[in-house]
């Protein structure tokens, strides 16, 4: 009696430990017609010279600052699509903490109010500033990664705001979570696929930011 009691609770936890991965995702979708149209005038402007086909929606897993799993979205350039599936499947395993994953559109397509909300997030059509040379955030080939703790950094200037407190003396706070420091887990996953990281710039630390 007793070995069957044990069996079967064995078999419920094996169910469990399924159920909870069935409820992850980590998949890349040509842009459903009810995300595109949330996109419109936000993150995907008139006059945005970037089709839509080189666009791709991703559904991510990601862990939440209690470590509960949540599901977020994502838009980003296909040359990209699968390493960003495979790089967010990566640190969902660790259990590497993410604030939030929405479209930035759902603070229509404003990067500070995206940044504020810690929000990690890509695509969102501009210029660079001063120049008509398309953003690498605005062709879908940047993310930003739990922006708030991870700010950028322009001599006094710091954006957002708020993340003036993790401008500075990083390695200080090191435990902090959310942080991204150079040889941390998020750090070598985009190195590993070529990305390129802001807080290796000289001229300004650019800490959230990972580009190819």
């Amino acid at each position: 009696m007793k070995r069957l009691c044990l069996f079967v609770l064995l078999r419920l936890v094996c169910c469990a430990s399924l159920c909870a991965q069935t409820d992850t995702v980590f998949a890349s979708f040509f842009i459903p017609d009810s995300v595109f149209v949330r996109m419109q005038g936000k993150s995907y402007k008139q006059g945005c010279p970037v089709p839509r086909a080189e666009l791709r929606y991703l559904r991510l897993s990601y862990c939440d600052a209690d470590g509960a799993t949540r599901t977020g979205e994502m838009v980003c350039n296909k040359a990209i699509a699968s390493e960003l599936v495979c790089i967010f499947r990566e640190l969902w395993k660790a259990g590497y903490r993410i604030g939030t994953m929405q479209l930035v559109d759902d603070f229509d397509a404003d990067d500070l109010r995206s940044m504020e909300a810690n929000n990690t997030s890509c695509f969102n059509y501009r210029t660079v500033a001063g120049s008509t040379v398309v953003s690498k955030h605005g062709r879908g080939m940047a993310v930003d990664v739990n922006p708030l703790y991870n700010p950028c950094v322009r001599g006094s200037r710091v954006e957002p705001a708020g993340g003036r407190k993790w401008a500075w003396n990083r390695k200080r706070i090191a435990d902090t979570p959310y942080l991204i420091l150079r040889g941390d887990l998020c750090y070598r996953l985009f190195r590993q696929y070529g990305f390129r990281w802001g807080g290796d710039w000289r001229s300004l630390k650019d800490y959230q930011h990972f580009e190819k």
